[in-house]
């Protein structure tokens, strides 16, 4: 093969590189998410570095919740060029907003997690883990000091020691 896009990247290389599968790839495409168009030579999609560094990009948006939508109103402001810039951080700025909620509600979800898990091996190391709560038995079994355990919420941080986080 001859031209500027002999060193290009395959997409079988690409979805390599960026975890994609060829499928997502050509959504990515149809989705109109790359600020230039694939080349082609021929049928064989040909794929630069900078598409890849999009790509990537795309991929993390992605990954963090960003809708479709929204990447490709990105993909658009960046392939319209200079200018919009403000438009741009207005963009990221509500999504990383957006990323930080997730990101306090997963870390709300990991607290009862792990309080969950050490409760349960208390119990199992002490040979109590009947006493759980049982939603098919009436009532709810005591914790260590006497009161229910509780099955939806971790207590607050000042209610825990050290070793239930």
């Amino acid at each position: 093969m001859t031209g500027q896009h002999t060193t290009g990247l395959s997409i079988g290389q690409v979805a390599e590189r960026t975890g994609l599968s060829v499928h997502a790839l050509r959504f990515y495409e149809r989705q109109e998410l790359l600020p230039t168009p694939v080349h082609r030579q021929g049928e064989r999609r040909v794929y630069t570095e900078a598409d890849l560094e999009w790509l990537t990009i795309c991929v993390s948006l992605r990954a963090s919740g960003m809708p479709v939508d929204q990447i490709r109103r990105y993909t658009e402001l960046v392939r319209d060029g200079d200018g919009n810039e403000t438009e741009r951080l207005e963009l990221l700025r509500e999504h990383e907003a957006r990323v930080l909620d997730r990101l306090a509600e997963l870390s709300r979800a990991l607290e009862l997690t792990r309080y969950k898990i050490g409760m349960y091996e208390r119990h199992l190391a002490a040979g109590t883990a009947d006493t759980l709560w049982n939603p098919h038995h009436a009532g709810a079994a005591p914790d260590d000091d006497g009161g229910p355990v509780s099955c939806t919420a971790a207590p607050r941080a000042d209610e825990v020691g050290a070793a239930d986080r």
